[in-house]
C-alpha cells in the first residue's frame, strides 16, 4: 500500500526539563550519553538552552527555558521533566506536514526553513496526545544538528553503555482515548496496528490497563498507546496521568546488543531498576526455552525474558528518572522476537504496584 507519510527513523526526542545543564550531566554520567551540540546564551539563544545527547543512533535533546513565562517553563510546572517532542526524520517535511494536516492533524508549526553555513534545515510540527508534538525533520541538505546549535568538542569520547537505538516510545492516555488516537495515527500518518493487549492480558489482582501498538509501514517507528482499565485500585496509568497532569510519554525503550553488559554498567553508574523477585526465575528454562545468556546472570541483574514465534527478548525497566512517578526507561535486547514482553506483563505490573504502594499511590 502507498505510504502517505514515509519516515526514515527517529530523529530525536526532545525533553523539556527544569535544568538542562544538570540533566545533561545525569544522562552522561548515568546512561553514558555524549553531549555533541549545544545552544544557549553563548550561541545567541536568548530564551532556551539545549543540550544534544547522543549514543549509538539515539539522540536526546534536553531543553530548558531561560524565562518563567516561556512555554518550556510552563510545561515543567505542569508535567515535570518530560518528553515533549517526538522528532521523526522524513525525506520531505513539506509533504509530511501537508499529508498529515490535510487528514486531520492539527498544525503546531507550519513548514519552516532555516539556513546557515551547514546548509538548509526544514521542519514542521503537529499536535498529538496531550501537549505532545510530532516534529517532521528534513535534514538531507544539512550537515550539523540544527541551526543555532554549536557542535561540542569532547576532550574524551565517552565509551557509552552499549545503547544502540530507540526501540519504541510508549504513551499513556486517559480512559476511553486510546482508540481515538489509534485512529488518528492510522488516518494521518498511515500507521498500522501491530498488536493489541486487552485488560485480561495486562492485569493483576488490583489494576489493569489496555494497550495498542502502532507502527509505521517500515516497522522502524513503534508507538504503543496505553489507557487505564477498571480495577480495584489505582493503576500505573492512573498514577502517571495524575502526576503528569494529562497524557504523555510513559517510557522509552532503548535497544542494546548485550543487555547484561549494559545493565551492569548502568547499575554501576547509579541507574535504579525495578526489582524482580527470585521466584520469577524458577523453572524459567521450561517456560522460555534455551537462551544464549546465562540465567544466573539474568537473575542477578533482574532481567526479564519472553519468547514469541520469532525468537526471544530480554528487557528490564528503570525506576522513574525524576521524583514524579512518570517517565522511565526500558532496556531491551531482541533475539528475533518482535513482541513487547507479553509474558512479563504480570511480573512487571506487580513490580510497579510494589513501588506504587511504597509511594502511597496504589
Amino acid at each position: 500500500m502507498h505510504d502517505i507519510c514515509p519516515i526514515k527513523r527517529f530523529d530525536h526526542l526532545e525533553f523539556y526539563v527544569g535544568n538542562a545543564k544538570q540533566a545533561a550531566l545525569f544522562y552522561a554520567d548515568c546512561f553514558g550519553f555524549t553531549n555533541t551540540a549545544y545552544r544557549g546564551l553563548s550561541t545567541g539563544s536568548r530564551d532556551v538552552t539545549s543540550y544534544v545527547m547522543e549514543q549509538g543512533e539515539i539522540r536526546l535533546v534536553l531543553s530548558s527555558a531561560l524565562h518563567p513565562d516561556h512555554a518550556i517553563a510552563q510545561s515543567g510546572l505542569k508535567h515535570g521533566d518530560s518528553v515533549a517532542v517526538i522528532a521523526l526524520e522524513v525525506p520531505d517535511a513539506e509533504k509530511a506536514f501537508w499529508e498529515t494536516t490535510s487528514r486531520g492533524a492539527r498544525e503546531a508549526i507550519a513548514l519552516t526553513e532555516e539556513q546557515d553555513e551547514q546548509g538548509v534545515f526544514r521542519y514542521a510540527v503537529i499536535h498529538v496526545y496531550g501537549d505532545m508534538l510530532v516534529k517532521f525533520v528534513e535534514r538531507s541538505q544539512y550537515q550539523g544538528f540544527a541551526p543555532g546549535f554549536a557542535m561540542r568538542q569532547q576532550a574524551h569520547q565517552r565509551v557509552g553503555a552499549g545503547l544502540t537505538a530507540i526501540d519504541h516510545v510508549v504513551a499513556n492516555v486517559e480512559y476511553g482515548a486510546m482508540d481515538r488516537w489509534v485512529q488518528f495515527f492510522t488516518d494521518t500518518l498511515g500507521f498500522e496496528l501491530l498488536m493489541h493487549f486487552d485488560d485480561q492480558a495486562i492485569s493483576t489482582e488490583y489494576s489493569a490497563l489496555m494497550s495498542k501498538v502502532m507502527r509505521d509501514r517500515t516497522g522502524k517507528i513503534k508507538l504503543p498507546i496505553n489507557e487505564p482499565a477498571y480495577g480495584k485500585r489505582k493503576s500505573q496509568i492512573d498514577e502517571f496521568l495524575e502526576y503528569h497532569h494529562g497524557p504523555g510519554i510513559q517510557h522509552i525503550a532503548l535497544a542494546t546488543n548485550n543487555i547484561i553488559e549494559t545493565v551492569t554498567q548502568l547499575k554501576r553508574s547509579g541507574v535504579e531498576f525495578l526489582q524482580t523477585p527470585p521466584t520469577y526465575y524458577q523453572n524459567l528454562a521450561s517456560r522460555v526455552g534455551a537462551l544464549e545468556e546465562p540465567i544466573d546472570q539474568l537473575a542477578q541483574l533482574g532481567i526479564l525474558i519472553d519468547r514469541d514465534s520469532e525468537g526471544y527478548l530480554l528487557q528490564i525497566f528503570t525506576q522513574p528518572v525524576q521524583d514524579r512517578p512518570t517517565l522511565f526507561f526500558e532496556i531491551i535486547q531482541r533475539h528475533g522476537a518482535q513482541g513487547f514482553g507479553e509474558g512479563n506483563f504480570k511480573a512487571l505490573f506487580e513490580a510497579i504496584e510494589r513501588e506504587q504502594a511504597l509511594r502511597g499511590n496504589l
